[in-house]
C-alpha cells in the first residue's frame, strides 16, 4: 500500500513535469543541439550542408558587419542599463511613499511593459519621425528645430535607448519597489536614533539593503541589452549606415534573407559565449558590492 501510493505520488509529479519537460527539450535543448552542429556546416536550406569545421567562426569573428554590430551594443547597454535603473530607483523609491493615488500611479508606469515591442516601436518610429512626428511638431511650437531622430548619426541610438528605458522602467520600477518594501523599518529606526538624516538613510541603509535587486536587474538588463533586436528592426532596421544594427539582427538577417544558416547559427553561439562570460563574471563580482544580511 505504501509503496503504490508513492509510485502515485511519483507519477502525480511527474505528470506534472512532462509538459514543461517535453516543451524545453523540444523548443530549447534540440533546436540549441541542431544550431550548434550546423554552426559547423555550410547550409542554405535547399542544398545538402557542407561541413566546413570552424570557418564561419572564423569569419564571423573576423566580420567587420559583426563587430560594428557587437560595438552598437556596447554603446546601447552603457546608456541604456544606468538610465534605466537611475530612473526606476528613482520612481520606486516616490512610489515606496505613502501618497493619494500611489496604486494607479503604479499601473500607469507599468503599462508599457505588458504592451508589445513591435506596437510600441511603430507608434515611437511615427512620434520621432522627423517630419511630421509630433516630438519635432512640440519642439517647433518653442522655436526648436529638432533632427531627424531615426536617420541622424548621433542620435539614432539615443533615441533607441529612449524608447527602451521608457518601456522597461515600469518593470525595473516593480523589482526595485519590491526590494524597498522588504526593508525592515527597524534599520530606519536605528539610523534615525543614531542621528542619520534622510540622505544619509538613503546611501548607507537603502541602497546596501537595495543590492540585490539592483544585481537582478543588472544581470536581467544586460542579457536583454545583448539580444536587442524588435525596437530595432522596426524603428531605423539597422540605419542609419549600421548605426543601430545589432548582432541579432546580424543573424536574423543571415538565416532568414541570406540562408547563411552556418554563419548565423556560428554568431548565435559566439553571442551565446558573450553573455554567459558576462553573467558569470557578474555572478563573481557581486561578491565585492551586493549586501546579503539583512
Amino acid at each position: 500500500m505504501v509503496g503504490q501510493k508513492r509510485f502515485s505520488r511519483t507519477a502525480v509529479i511527474i505528470g506534472f513535469l512532462f509538459p514543461s519537460l517535453m516543451g524545453l527539450l523540444l523548443f530549447q535543448l534540440i533546436p540549441m543541439l541542431s544550431s550548434a552542429v550546423i554552426s559547423f556546416t555550410n547550409w542554405d536550406l535547399l542544398t545538402p550542408a557542407k561541413f566546413v569545421g570552424i570557418d564561419n567562426y572564423k569569419e564571423a569573428l573576423q566580420d567587420e558587419k559583426t563587430l560594428t554590430s557587437l560595438l552598437n551594443i556596447l554603446k546601447y547597454i552603457v546608456g541604456y542599463i544606468p538610465s534605466v535603473i537611475v530612473l526606476g530607483l528613482l520612481f520606486a523609491v516616490l512610489l515606496n511613499r505613502k501618497l493619494r493615488g500611489v496604486k494607479l500611479y503604479r499601473i500607469f508606469i507599468f503599462v508599457p511593459v505588458i504592451t508589445s515591442w513591435v506596437a510600441v516601436s511603430i507608434v515611437w518610429r511615427w512620434l520621432l519621425n522627423g517630419q511630421n512626428g509630433l516630438i519635432n511638431y512640440l519642439l517647433s511650437l518653442v522655436g526648436v528645430q529638432g533632427p531627424v531622430w531615426l536617420q541622424d548619426f548621433f542620435w539614432a541610438m539615443p533615441s533607441i535607448i529612449a524608447v527602451s528605458v521608457w518601456k522597461d522602467i515600469g518593470y525595473v520600477t516593480v523589482i526595485l519597489l519590491a526590494g524597498l518594501q522588504d526593508i525592515s523599518d527597524d534599520y530606519y529606526e536605528a539610523a534615525t536614533i543614531d542621528g542619520a538624516g534622510g540622505f544619509q538613510q538613503f546611501f548607507r541603509v537603502t541602497l546596501p539593503l537595495l543590492t540585490p535587486s539592483i544585481f537582478f536587474v543588472l544581470v536581467i538588463s544586460l542579457i536583454n541589452g545583448f539580444q536587442l533586436f524588435d525596437q530595432v528592426l522596426v524603428m531605423t532596421n539597422g540605419g542609419p549606415a549600421g548605426q543601430t544594427s545589432t548582432l541579432v539582427q546580424q543573424i536574423y538577417g543571415n538565416a532568414f534573407q541570406s540562408y547563411k544558416m552556418g554563419f548565423a547559427s556560428a554568431q548565435s553561439w559566439i553571442l551565446f559565449v558573450i553573455i554567459f562570460v558576462v553573467t558569470i563574471a557578474q555572478q563573481q563580482l557581486q561578491k565585492r558590492w551586493v549586501t546579503y544580511d539583512r
